[in-house]
């Protein structure tokens, strides 16, 4: 149910300009999705919305926008990195032997706000996160991009 409802927000605000909370609750109860405004405040959180102005008019919800790797970078995550997992606030990347340390430089080189720090042996990369649903994210963010070599992380 969360899923299909974080769905139905984010396609609620790429469709329509939406200035406030309180706007956001009543467009999603109109689709079928009653949620407290608790819940709503959890799911923006989520979902890193943020407030942009569109076209000089009031500030809106608004999605992060994701940026593709670049293609070397793309290419050496989805070849090199075997599995993720987390635990507590770390999130794992497990490597092909020797590669580890090349990964764990590109991926500092991201600069990410959310990553604390990292550390990588010859085949294990360790990924000290701010939080533990930040760990959990970034290892689900990982091994997507480690199938499919899309859309950053």
């Amino acid at each position: 149910m969360k899923k299909q409802r974080q769905d139905a927000l984010l396609r609620l605000i790429a469709a329509e300009e939406i200035p406030t909370q309180e706007r956001l609750r009543s467009r999603m109860a109109e689709i079928g999705f009653d949620v407290t405004q608790a819940t709503l405040s959890r799911d923006i959180r989520e979902l890193k919305l943020t407030k942009e102005r569109r076209n000089g008019r009031r500030a809106c919800y608004a999605a992060p926008v994701q940026q593709p790797l670049p293609g070397q970078l793309r290419d050496l995550f989805h070849g090199a990195a075997l599995r993720t997992d987390y635990a507590g606030n770390i999130a794992v990347i497990h490597c092909h032997v020797g590669t580890a340390q090349a990964v764990c430089a590109s991926l500092d080189a991201l600069h990410r706000k959310d990553v604390v720090g990292t550390i990588a042996g010859d085949d294990t990369i360790f990924v000290l996160m701010r939080t533990e649903d930040q760990a959990k994210e970034f290892a689900m963010a990982f091994s997507e991009l480690m199938k499919t070599g899309g859309i950053g992380c």
